[in-house]
């Protein structure tokens, strides 16, 4: 090798180095302008709900940044004297939680079944439950509504979270066949040489594998029933409203709960911002899962 040779491969490899060094620090840098843009809308509501009603409505939540005489909690002890939204806050959870368990429980045992049991049509009926997916949930309003009307559960709670658990199913059972099909058989079929029963090997082998996978489904399906409004607005009890109906309901005297609005709406958004911070280890592994083998 001349030397000349030399000198260009070192000027290269020094290019090289140093294009790698930059192109780190910009995805870095463009990462946290996007994280800080993101957040903006949060932070906003923040100092929305901790400003007077009064100023808020002649200026925007920004000016706090240069009059921090603004911020006072009064809006957060008006929101916890206001019976409607804690109550609806309550009945949120009642909702969303069972929900939630269900449809990881279900889709759980229907995804092992479809991915490690045989049994005549498995195929059929498993493109039969991927097929409901593209089935929208306004399509099923009207005539469910019928349904639970004929049996007794219209505008309940139980009938929310039937409707919740029903179409979160599909995706459920997509997501976790997809995750158990990558077991290996070998350890399957070791089990099931040692004595153990399906059930006992999906509890006590399968289960345990999936934590990142179900991690991921549960805060899908979490954020989806806590953040929807449509299905609550029909199904619930109007008397006993989840959180996004109550504070739709507020907004109809808006010039009278200005002092609740900010600080509901923002308890709303920050439990699932909450949650998905919390597994975002979760959600990633679970969602990563597959992709490297």
């Amino acid at each position: 090798m001349t030397s000349t040779e030399t000198v260009v491969r070192a000027k290269q490899s020094l290019a090289t180095r140093v294009a790698a060094r930059a192109g780190g620090a910009g995805m870095r840098f463009f990462l946290v302008v996007v994280g800080l843009l993101w957040l903006t809308p949060t932070a906003g509501l923040l100092l929305s709900s901790l400003r007077d009603p009064a100023e808020a409505d002649l200026t925007g939540w920004w000016k706090v940044f240069t009059d921090p005489s603004q911020l006072t909690l009064d809006g957060y002890d008006q929101l916890l004297h206001n019976e409607v939204v804690t109550d609806s806050l309550l009945t949120t959870a009642l909702i969303t939680i069972p929900a939630t368990a269900l449809v990881v429980l279900i889709g759980a045992l229907a995804g092992y079944a479809f991915a490690c049991m045989d049994f005549p049509g498995r195929d059929w009926w498993f493109l039969l439950v991927v097929g409901l997916l593209v089935v929208p949930v306004q399509v099923a309003l009207i005539p469910v509504s019928k349904l639970f009307g004929e049996i007794g559960i219209f505008q309940t709670t139980t009938g929310v979270v039937l409707f919740h658990t029903a179409f979160g199913l599909p995706f459920a059972v997509f997501l976790l066949h997809n995750f158990f099909a990558e077991i290996p058989r070998e350890l399957l079929e070791a089990a099931r040489l040692d004595g153990a029963g399906e059930l006992r090997l999906f509890f006590r082998v399968v289960l345990p594998l999936a934590g990142p996978a179900i991690a991921s489904l549960a805060i899908f399906q979490f954020l989806w029933v806590w953040n929807d409004m449509l299905v609550a607005l029909i199904f619930a009890d109007s008397g006993d409203p989840p959180i996004t109906v109550a504070l739709q309901q507020q907004a109809r005297q808006f010039s009278n709960n200005l002092d609740v609005l900010g600080p509901g709406a923002f308890i709303s958004m920050v439990v699932p911002l909450a949650v998905f911070f919390a597994f975002q280890r979760q959600f990633v592994s679970g969602v990563m899962a597959g992709a490297v083998k």
